[in-house]
């Protein structure tokens, strides 16, 4: 695998296991986040476990890339939507959002390239 693909792999697995352990630990400012546009605490659970498992696919994917790349599209769908759901409840606090969504795309794009 390209020098890139890991770098960018293993970036985006490290920032997506941060946002996901501080949702599953509920995280005070995560939580008032979340509350913002209109996650539940159940909700915010399962999102928690999906950034995790979206973790264990980029660093697994490391030694099988088809795994690395259904996980990179998992990351860009899930903050695509996180983007999403922050315009559609008109919070300004998105930056975080947008800046792992295009860590996503670079992610994903390197890995089908590599």
């Amino acid at each position: 695998m390209h020098i890139a693909a890991v770098v960018l792999s293993l970036v985006l697995a490290l920032a997506m296991l941060g946002s996901g352990v501080m949702k599953l630990i509920r995280n005070p400012r995560i939580v008032a986040s979340m509350e913002k546009v209109h996650v539940t605490p159940p909700q915010m659970i399962v999102l928690g476990l999906l950034e995790v498992a979206a973790t264990v696919g980029l660093v697994v994917g490391l030694w099988w890339t088809p795994l690395a790349i259904a996980a990179a599209i998992g990351s860009v769908v899930y903050f695509a939507g996180a983007v999403v759901a922050h315009l559609r409840a008109h919070d300004r606090d998105l930056q975080g959002a947008v800046v792992l969504l295009a860590l996503s795309v670079a992610t994903l794009v390197v890995l089908l390239l590599a």
